[in-house]
Parts: structure tokens; C-alpha cells; sequence
């Protein structure tokens, strides 16, 4: 079952008067109120910390709520973040303005606290549906780790960083070495357990910053930012140590699997899909050469 934090709704008014009666309609156990006085200040906040809603005044000194409002909708980041307009403004015009700017409701004042409660937990719910499925797309069902489509979105996103400031990376692409004798000789249901415990140990064992995935079937990839062909050759032959000696439990048995491993640092200008084929055609080498090992491209030879 997925979790999720208590929910954040900013409240951004100049007014503090309006934000008090506000919070106190909001605050309670299953929702984190925090607010700013002013529209610099809501963009701050929102750069600063995660925001799930925010009720926006329309009228303020230095950058009117429609001002916030196109600014939030035109940033990648935050255009996602519901806005609820809440003012004294009640033409039709305005509320089809604030409408066409994307905000999704527009609550005038005065306004009745039960009505403000009902809609913004309707919204906050929407948000959470709208996360669950988020989140359901880019995750694999299985072993809970990012899927392949999560992966391809991560490392064309390292691979910009790589063309502006230089950035590295290395790729590992790693497969398990006769997996479909374990699906055929002890069952599928075996099959996943061992895909979702070595999964497990992978994710727990490297690094904050590195990306794990399923990439398909019993193949997975890892990204490494910031990181060498040797470190990446490293991480990888921990890994491989790591798997070996992991024990998969089937019927009265305890199953060791083994993992071969293909690595590959970009180059400059370099695309992400060729890194990625060089990965491959390591890994496709680690098989030739006997399983249980890891290659790398271009080879690097230890000293």
C-alpha cells in the first residue's frame, strides 16, 4: 500500500488576518498549513518545500494572484500544484480569467468555512489520486523499483546535465544467469521472489543518489551520477558478490543465483542511447566469457 505524507496547502494572502481564518478552517491532523504574505514570497516557498494545494488571493502589492498563478503553470516543476483562487473579486470575468489560467476552482469572499473545508479536501483527494497513478506508471508492479520508462526519463535528464556542465555518469546493466531454469524448474512464484529479493538487495546497497530500475525481465540498470567507469566497475563487481550470495528460499531448498554485469561511462556528446548500447554489448560479453562477471566498454584492466 502506498503512503504518502500529510498533505501541504499554502496559504498566500497579504492579509494575515485572512491567512489566520484560513488555517484555522484547514489545521488539523491530516493537513500541514503554511502560508505567504506575498507572491515573491509563495514562488519562494515553493521552490523551498513540497506544496500540494494553495489557496491564492488575487489582490496583492508587489505580484497579483494572477501573476503567481501563470508563473507556477508555465514552471515544469510546480504546474501540477492545484490553485485555488479565494477573493473578494466575484465578476464573471474574473473567475474565467483565474479559470483560463489554470487554476481549478475560484472560491469568493465571503465565502462559508464548511464550503472551503469540502472543497479543498476534494481537491487534496483528486491530488492523491492523481500521485497514485503518477507513481503506478513509472513503478514496476513486481519488485516496486522504477520501470523501464522511469529509467529512460531519469538518464535523458543526466544526459542533458552531461551536455550543460560536464556531468559523468556510468551506466551498469546487469542480467541473472540462467533465471528461466529457476521459473521452470521451481515456479514462477519462486521466479519473483528471487527477482523482488535481489531487487530489494540492490536498491539497500547502493547509494542515495543512484537510480535503480527494472529494465525487463530479469534485467536491471543502474545509474551513477557523478561517477567513473572504475567506481562504476566497483559498485558493480559489490553487486555481483552481493547476489551470489543471497539465499532464495524454494520448497526445501536455498537457491543461489549468480549476475552478469555490463558497464559504460558516457562520453562527451555522446547520446544516452549509445551508452546504453555499449552497456549492453559489455553485458553481452560478461555472457560470452562465462557468466558471474563483470565487463565494461571500453574494457578497463585492473592494475
Amino acid at each position: 500500500m502506498m503512503e504518502y505524507p500529510k498533505p501541504t496547502v499554502l496559504i498566500v494572502d497579504d492579509a494575515r488576518e485572512n491567512i489566520k481564518i484560513l488555517a484555522g478552517l484547514l489545521a488539523d491532523d491530516e493537513i500541514r498549513v503554511i502560508f505567504a504574505v506575498s507572491g515573491q514570497a509563495a514562488l519562494d516557498k515553493v521552490e523551498r518545500e513540497p506544496v500540494d494545494l494553495i489557496l491564492l488571493d488575487v489582490v496583492m502589492p508587489d505580484m497579483d494572484g494572477y501573476e503567481v498563478c501563470r508563473r507556477l503553470k508555465a514552471d515544469h516543476r510546480f504546474r501540477d500544484i492545484p490553485v485555488i483562487f479565494v477573493t473578494g473579486r466575484d465578476s464573471g470575468e474574473d473567475e474565467e480569467l483565474g479559470l483560463s489560467l489554470g487554476a481549478i476552482d475560484y472560491i469568493t469572499k465571503p465565502f462559508r468555512s464548511s464550503v472551503v473545508r469540502i472543497r479543498v479536501q476534494n481537491h487534496l483527494n483528486l491530488r492523491r489520486l492523481q500521485q497514485t497513478l503518477e507513481r503506478l506508471a513509472i513503478t514496476d508492479p513486481l519488485t516496486g523499483v522504477g520501470n523501464r520508462r522511469y529509467f529512460l526519463d531519469h538518464i535523458r535528464l543526466a544526459q542533458q546535465r552531461s551536455e550543460q556542465n560536464g556531468a559523468s555518469f556510468t551506466l551498469i546493466m546487469l542480467d541473472l544467469d540462467h533465471f528461466k531454469l529457476i521459473n521452470d524448474g521451481f515456479g514462477h512464484d519462486v521466479g519473483d521472489t528471487a527477482l523482488m529479493e535481489i531487487a530489494h538487495y540492490c536498491r539497500v546497497r547502493l547509494r542515495p543518489s543512484d537510480l535503480f530500475c527494472r529494465y525487463g525481465g530479469e534485467e536491471f540498470v543502474v545509474l551513477l551520477p557523478d561517477t567513473g567507469l572504475h567506481e562504476g566497475k566497483i559498485i558493480a563487481e559489490q553487486l555481483l558478490h552481493g547476489i551470489g550470495a543471497l539465499e532464495i528460499a524454494a520448497q526445501d531448498l536455498a537457491l543461489h543465483l549468480t549476475a552478469s554485469f555490463g558497464v559504460a561511462q558516457i562520453e562527451p556528446g555522446e547520446s544516452y542511447s549509445s551508452v546504453l548500447i555499449r552497456a549492453d554489448q559489455a553485458l553481452y560479453r560478461a555472457k560470452q566469457y562465462g557468466r558471474n562477471r563483470v565487463e565494461s566498454d571500453p574494457d578497463e584492466k585492473n592494475n
